[in-house]
């Protein structure tokens, strides 16, 4: 991988997905009120109608729809985050307010395997809408990574499998409410988000690239064992993924 192209290019785009805005800090009660800017032609469909309550139920998180261009601290547009797709397109999320809880509640829920299913079940008349994003099906060269792919299986066991389901070594010790790295691998843009992991929340916290990233505050130190590594041991851990087989969630969920 040219990481001067790479993942240096990667890292700004991330950063940009990120919208500054909204105050300094939040009381409990507004963390609690989220307001989410979505265009009306989503609105019609009926889905936020249907995933809304359950993300408020389990989360006590209140989300207010407006319209698209209204003051929100997060919006469903056409570009950011992939989340999900329609026959349209994918559809993406910006967290506009990053210090807003409420958001990055939402965020964290919707990037989430429970999250994605939950959009994918929503199927009015027996008939799914939504499915997850694609992962592109052509490009214009195909993507090579030099990292060591084996070397980056122990390293994505070691730091990320903490929190997410890595492999089925992990299985049962990771944290339910994260995407697997299977389900993340099924995302366009899953180049983007483990190259730039370290400058999506809740990563910066608790997160060192040698180099990279500068120390952590001494008044803010990380909340947990830090995660340490090399950009060396990133490009591994994305050839790993690489060779993962995508989680298949377009299907309609099967009842038991």
């Amino acid at each position: 991988m040219a990481r001067a192209t790479g993942i240096s290019g990667l890292i700004g785009g991330a950063l940009l997905a990120v919208l500054p805005g909204g105050p300094d800090g939040f009381g409990a009660q507004e963390a609690r009120n989220l307001r989410l800017a979505a265009p009306q032609v989503l609105v019609d469909t009926g889905l936020f109608d249907y995933i809304l309550p359950r993300f408020s139920l389990k989360t006590q998180v209140r989300v207010s729809l407006v319209p698209s261009g209204a003051p929100a601290e997060a919006v469903i547009a056409r570009d950011g985050v992939a989340v999900f797709a329609d026959q349209s397109g994918s559809w993406h999320l910006q967290v506009l307010a990053p210090d807003h809880a409420g958001a990055d509640r939402f965020a964290d829920w919707l990037l989430s395997e429970v999250g994605l299913r939950t959009v994918l079940s929503f199927a009015p008349e027996g008939a799914a809408l939504f499915h997850a994003p694609a992962v592109a099906a052509e490009a214009a060269e195909e993507q090579v990574f030099d990292g060591d792919a084996k070397a980056g299986q122990a390293l994505s066991l070691q730091h990320c499998g903490r929190c997410h389901v890595v492999s089925e070594q992990n299985r049962m010790k990771a944290i339910g409410s994260t995407p697997s790295f299977s389900v993340l691998r099924g995302f366009a843009d899953w180049e983007e988000r483990f190259s730039a992991f370290f400058v999506l929340k809740p990563h910066g916290a608790f997160t060192q690239i040698e180099d990279v990233t500068a120390p952590f505050d001494a008044e803010r130190p990380s909340p947990i064992v830090p995660v340490e590594m090399t950009l060396d041991e990133l490009d591994s851990i994305l050839a790993y993924v690489a060779l993962m087989v995508p989680a298949d969630l377009g299907q309609p969920l099967q009842m038991k």
